[in-house]
């Protein structure tokens, strides 16, 4: 999981288009990201068992300026709303925001994960194109989520744990399925 927005990031710089992937689902996975490092930072938790979240953060940032670039979408909006989004990432960390705002907010980290992929995979099938889209990255993330699946079911069997893995994979899955079929694009 720590790399897995790598292979999506080469892929959309080696055939220089984002045409197929959902800025709003980049955004939601960029909030949901950030409330989670910055619960497990303000919790004082070890570094290593939250590390996964600053480092994909990073790469998702990278992910959103390239797309942003190809798509045109650098303007001034978006420079205005890059500010908030730091301002609030800050006063997370910092403590500015009270951790009960945060501890509110992590579990509608899974909605919104969940809600990220069905929104990359509606744009999948709108464009009928996922030339942009790293086949490689949703198997990462189908192939974590059902890693975490099975080590539920023979650790804790939490059923709201199970849930949440169980349709992450599922709909990791489906994204990874409709890029593969759509990754050549028919000719109008």
């Amino acid at each position: 999981m720590l790399y897995s927005k790598i292979p999506q990031i080469v892929t959309v710089l080696k055939v220089k288009s984002a045409k197929g992937i959902n800025v709003i689902g980049l955004l939601m996975e960029l909030v949901s990201y950030t409330v989670m490092m910055s619960y497990n930072y303000r919790n004082g938790y070890a570094i290593l068992s939250y590390l996964e979240y600053p480092i994909i953060l990073v790469q998702e940032i990278i992910l959103i300026v390239c797309v942003l670039k190809l798509k045109n979408m650098l303007n001034t909006s978006s420079f205005i709303i890059a500010a908030i989004y730091i301002l609030i990432a800050i006063s997370f960390l910092t403590g500015i925001a009270p951790l009960g705002l945060l501890t509110f907010l992590v579990p509608l980290c899974t909605p919104v994960s969940v809600s990220s992929k069905v929104v990359q995979l509606a744009e999948i099938l709108r464009t009928k194109n996922s030339e942009s889209i790293s086949v490689l990255t949703w198997f990462i993330s189908a192939f974590t989520n059902f890693t975490r699946v099975f080590t539920i079911l023979m650790e804790s069997m939490d059923f709201t744990l199970l849930l949440n893995f169980s349709v992450n994979t599922l709909l990791s899955t489906s994204v990874m399925l409709a890029a593969y079929f759509y990754k050549h694009p028919k000719k109008d």
